[in-house]
């Protein structure tokens, strides 16, 4: 890890082809060429997240195992000099999750979450009970 090399955003940029291939993920740069084929997505998807600069958000939004998470030390080549992420450039750093565990654990279950599911499971012994019962009378 010593030997990580400091690149400029535009020299990571010119790194999108088949032959070459660089994702920068959360300031640090991984030169995934050898991975490419292997990739379960396939090629295009790293291919694409390459081509539009920093894939971060394409990365986490995927929702990797950790074993991805720590195969990518493997191809990891450096870091990018002055990485500002996308979201604190465009003043969203506050209001932005960092991940997609906390922001769904922002939700909280509400009482009609809880009522809903009663109220159709009432309706539904209610509906067997008539159907069972009260039309099995009527047909007497």
């Amino acid at each position: 890890m010593g030997d990580l090399k400091m690149f400029s955003a535009s020299e990571v940029s010119f790194h999108t082809s088949r032959d070459d291939c660089w994702l920068l993920i959360n300031g640090k740069v991984y030169d995934v060429t050898k991975f490419l084929e292997d990739h379960p997505g396939g090629e295009e998807v790293l291919l694409h997240a390459s081509a539009s600069g920093d894939a971060t958000d394409a990365f986490e939004n995927v929702g990797h195992s950790t074993a991805a998470v720590s195969m990518m030390e493997s191809y990891l080549i450096g870091s990018v000099e002055g990485y500002v992420p996308p979201y604190v450039a465009s003043g969203e750093a506050s209001s932005r999750p960092t991940t997609y565990a906390e922001a769904n654990k922002e939700k909280q279950a509400t009482f009609v979450d809880y009522l809903l599911p009663v109220l159709v499971l009432i309706f539904a012994i209610v509906a067997w009970y008539y159907l069972t019962f009260v039309i099995e009378d009527e047909k007497k």
